[in-house]
């Protein structure tokens, strides 16, 4: 637990960043080309506000005379710049926040960082924060911030920004992807540029709060390696709906590679892949897969807010266009309804009998050239049930004049319509910045591809409110034990699981103590995990023969029980401990299935009824639960009540659950009986109560 955890689970609160992201003065300490950068760069955007030099030369910069020291600053300064080495940044942030100074910028690397190349770094980074106290800073090992409203940069290097009265905040621990997405060309608003750096006290979730707190910021765009507190970041989702700030993010760690770079560069916890998008799903925030569909995710936002679903009516002047979108559109959640009779006979009308009429839409060009007939054609697909209008237009380089009646056109449609509209080219170099920026200006988004916008349009429809509760804490743990199998099937049981009727029996009296129960029988050796390869599993063995069945299996000790029998499906329900994000219930294909299809769901505990039915109608064996081509159907109620009850088992065991597993969990028309259960105890390395700790 990181120092700043520790304190806000003792304070429950977080740190005022507003004189620090929103400064009217700043001061900027050390020399050289980084700090001279940070005077040119908020000169340059108009800062309205003071800035002050500090530094043992009092050389000139832009005008500003150094001051020697800290201490010999006029006033006290809102934001600070330090670009001093690591072994001066404690004691100067240690000056500040005497002084009373609003924050700063700890520009200086080599602190937590690089601890497994410098032992004495993680010395160092414990001592900033400790010197800070109450004062936020941002880093170490940090780029600072663009405030592109306030024209205020604690930035170092080159930067793309313009000076904007509103716009999106992208906020991101890489210094480089934040300068690489400042240069985007796609007409996209930039409010705020942060970089988080180390966190070594204000976390990317304490930002983007503060972040919220200015109207002039339109949406969020996070770029994640890894999460802290996650009852932070529900309280992040939920203050965001509350604002109706839609936030997106583009988490990294899918790979192994990924992780372990994560590790290695941010000190950070990445956690599991599954961990995370089951952690998103739980706040109702998008996640991004690549960083072009960011950008364009975050311009529709940006323009029209969270759409109210993915209903879309697609709009171009060729079969081979309409046909890609339709096409693109299958690999993700977006529709094209059918057109009604009042689109038809308006399509009708304007575009005559020689066109074929659907949604896609190929209008031809008979009305090509003249904006007042391209719109009267367009109109009619911005329908009131339509959630955004395509308009796909590709503009040439050679000449993109004889366009602009398509750009009039996309204008037109807005303003008479009042829906939703974005112009998306199927090759991003073909919208032109001055075209981009001309319809952001009139309310129309330009998307810069299909695939982007498409992508786009799903995650501004999935930008919803968060579950009420936050996540379960888990953290990490240390020395698990394995229950036994019946050990594992009488504590599930006690939470309404239904199990096989069964007896634990000796080697030496298997051939008589089983006698009561009903055959076929399941004989399995106690003490193994993983039983089918390790030879101690045998099915549909009869009473009479359990001692021969049980002659080459390991061990002394067997659980002997009746066998399942009418099974529609098998399931895997499971939980595992994930310390980044809590704890993940899986929901998948059972038994050989899966590691066969790789058929799963993943939840964050506390999962509702209803999330847990939606993400079993997700899986590819669903159709088997609901009875295929003419099958009996699962007992559905009774499968939830299952996963249910191993919920509860974790809720009210987390302070000890590493893993738990039912595999195969057996379907039938009338029931669900756990057939295998794993369950792995642990001891926790954090207290209870405490951030990412078991509550």
């Amino acid at each position: 637990m990181s120092p700043l955890e520790s304190s806000r689970a003792k304070k429950g609160a977080t740190r005022d960043l507003s004189r620090l992201l929103r400064p009217r003065s700043i001061a900027v300490v050390g020399g050289g080309y980084w700090c001279q950068q940070v005077v040119r760069q908020s000169r340059a955007m108009g800062f309205a506000g003071d800035i002050w030099r500090v530094h043992p030369r009092s050389d000139v910069v832009e005008g500003i005379t150094a001051v020697a020291r800290v201490r010999d600053l006029p006033h006290v300064p809102d934001a600070v710049f330090l670009g001093i080495n690591r072994h001066s940044t404690a004691a100067a942030v240690s000056e500040l926040a005497a002084m009373g100074a609003g924050g700063a910028v700890c520009f200086a690397s080599g602190f937590a960082e690089a601890d497994a190349e410098d032992p004495a770094s993680a010395g160092l980074q414990a001592d900033l924060v400790a010197a800070a106290g109450d004062m936020p800073i941002l880093g170490p090992n940090c780029y600072g911030f663009v405030n592109a409203v306030d024209g205020a940069l604690l930035w170092p290097d080159q930067h793309g920004c313009a000076r904007v009265d509103r716009g999106v905040a992208i906020l991101t621990q890489s210094s480089n992807i934040a300068i690489n997405l400042t240069m985007q060309r796609r007409a996209l608003p930039i409010a705020y540029t942060v970089t988080c750096g180390n966190m070594a006290q204000t976390t990317q979730a304490d930002i983007a709060m503060a972040l919220l707190d200015d109207p002039r910021v339109t949406a969020l765009g996070l770029h994640v390696e890894g999460f802290g507190d996650t009852h932070l970041w529900h309280a992040l989702a939920q203050k965001a709906y509350d604002k109706s700030v839609p936030i997106i993010v583009l988490k990294i760690g899918v790979s192994d590679q990924a992780q372990q770079a994560t590790v290695s560069h941010t000190a950070s916890l990445a956690g599991s892949d599954a961990g995370a998008s089951a952690f998103l799903r739980y706040l109702s925030i998008p996640r991004m897969q690549d960083l072009p569909t960011f950008l364009e995710t975050l311009k529709l936002l940006h323009c029209h807010g969270v759409l109210p679903g993915s209903r879309l009516s697609s709009i171009s002047c060729s079969g081979g266009e309409a046909s890609l979108v339709a096409d693109m559109a299958a690999q993700h959640a977006v529709s094209f309804p059918p057109l009604s009779d009042a689109q038809r006979n308006a399509l009708s009308s304007a575009l005559g009998p020689m066109v074929a009429l659907s949604n896609p839409l190929d209008y031809h060009t008979y009305v090509w050239g003249d904006a007042d007939k391209m719109a009267a054609a367009w109109l009619p697909m911005a329908a009131p049930h339509i959630d955004l209008v395509m308009i796909i237009l590709d503009y040439p380089h050679t000449d993109a004049t004889a366009w602009d009646c398509a750009t009039q056109a996309a204008i037109a449609v807005h303003k008479r319509s009042g829906r939703p509209v974005a112009v998306v080219a199927t090759l991003p170099e073909l919208l032109p910045p001055d075209v981009s920026a001309r319809l952001m200006a009139a309310g129309v988004t330009p998307l810069h591809g299909v695939r982007e916008a498409l992508g786009a349009v799903e995650a501004a429809a999935g930008c919803i409110a968060p579950q009420d509760a936050p996540p379960l804490r888990a953290g990490p743990s240390s020395k698990t034990e394995m229950l036994s199998e019946a050990e594992a099937k009488q504590s599930l049981a006690r939470f309404g699981i239904p199990v096989p009727r069964g007896l634990v029996v000796k080697r030496a009296d298997l051939g008589g103590m089983a006698s009561a129960l009903v055959a076929p029988l399941a004989l399995k050796a106690i003490g193994l995990a993983h039983k089918s390869e390790a030879g101690a599993l045998r099915l549909n063995v009869q009473a009479e023969t359990l001692a021969m069945a049980a002659r080459d299996m390991p061990g002394d000790r067997f659980l002997v029980e009746e066998m399942v029998t009418g099974t529609v499906a098998e399931l895997l329900i499971g939980v595992t401990r994930d310390a980044a994000h809590g704890f993940v219930l899986t929901l998948a294909a059972g038994g050989v299935l899966t590691e066969l299809w790789g058929d799963q769901r993943s939840l964050l505990i506390p999962a509702s009824r209803v999330d847990v039915a939606d993400a079993l109608a997700e899986l590819r064996i669903y159709p088997m639960l609901r009875g295929y081509r003419g099958a009996k159907a699962a007992c559905l109620p009774a499968v939830i009540d299952a996963v249910m009850g191993l919920q509860d088992y974790v809720i009210n065991n987390a302070a000890h659950v590493q893993e738990v597993e039912i595999n195969p969990l057996m379907c039938t028309p009338d029931a669900a009986i756990a057939a295998d259960a794993l369950i792995m105890r642990c001891t926790p390395l954090i207290p209870a109560g405490e951030p990412n700790g078991p509550d």
